[in-house]
């Protein structure tokens, strides 16, 4: 697949149709004597490429970041050079983890979307650091079904760069959104808010690892089950479902009793694996579509 290095004219002169459509910053995970890519763009892309979805990706980051040619070959890039990309790292002492925000990338606009993607039946925000406006990218795909990934929403911090809660709430951007995903540790401070975005009647899904999670739809509402695995690495295993669920909703023709548990099987699978290799295999795919 090609990869853009865009400016807006030369954003908009790419006219191919892509079949979903995902932005939000890639990111760099410090650990000690290594950096991983990660973002939930970086495990979206290849599970929605795994579902035979062609992907179209705009994201941010350093201009000469090694770790984006990870990404390649899952979709069509749209890369907004900046002087640094999104970087966190996590720190742990005896009173816990603390996460912090090293660098940020550029804001995500609108503008930036290429005319061939406009049609795109599918769309996934998935902001990291508060990098895009849900209610200005819900207004360019009207006729797409929006997802959002609420976790870098609700994300703020300190001079120190130490992440916080931030309370996100914009009603108009919640009557755009069709889908919206996020877990029980993301609202840990403000579980609150599940009530209140089920006011607008979205579909709503609250994760909670491996324990399963929780659908929403105004007054309905159920239950799902995941499974035992051997995990591995939990990193990134949201956005797999994430992106499992919204993939493949054409598949079973928007049947979310249907496509809701299976995405939750294909998350569990992720923690197997760890990186890009946390996507959903053919067989994953297969053996649980026919089940």
């Amino acid at each position: 697949m090609a990869s853009f290095f865009c400016s807006l004219s030369r954003c908009g002169q790419l006219n191919s149709t892509i079949d979903v459509f995902v932005a939000g910053h890639l990111t760099v995970d410090l650990a000690p004597g290594a950096k991983m890519l990660g973002g939930t763009v970086s495990y979206a892309a290849p599970t929605y490429a795994a579902l035979g979805h062609k992907v179209g990706i705009l994201t941010s980051a350093a201009y000469d970041e090694s770790l984006i040619g990870d990404l390649l070959p899952f979709g069509e890039l749209i890369l907004l050079p900046a002087h640094s990309s999104l970087t966190y790292e996590n720190v742990y002492s005896e009173s816990g983890r603390q996460q912090f925000v090293r660098s940020t990338a550029k804001y995500l606009s609108a503008d930036y979307f290429p005319s061939g993607w406009m049609s795109a039946p599918l769309a996934h925000l998935g902001p990291l650091a508060f990098e895009l406006d849900p209610l200005e990218m819900g207004q360019r795909f009207k006729d797409a079904t929006i997802m959002l990934t609420l976790q870098g929403m609700m994300r703020r911090w300190d001079d120190a760069g130490l992440v916080k809660f931030r309370r996100w709430f914009d009603q108009d951007a919640l009557r755009l959104i069709d889908i919206i995903v996020y877990s029980e540790e993301d609202i840990r401070e403000y579980p609150q808010l599940t009530d209140e975005i089920r006011q607008f009647g979205n579909h709503l899904i609250v994760t909670n690892g491996r324990h399963g999670g929780a659908y929403y739809r105004g007054a309905e509402s159920w239950q799902y089950d995941s499974i035992d695995v051997a995990a591995t690495d939990l990193t990134g295993a949201g956005d797999v479902f994430a992106a499992s669920l919204l993939g493949l909703l054409p598949l079973v023709d928007y049947d979310f009793r249907r496509a809701v548990p299976i995405a939750g099987r294909l998350a569990a699978y992720s923690v197997t694996r760890s990186g890009v290799e946390s996507a959903p295999t053919l067989s994953e795919i297969e053996r649980e579509l026919s089940a």
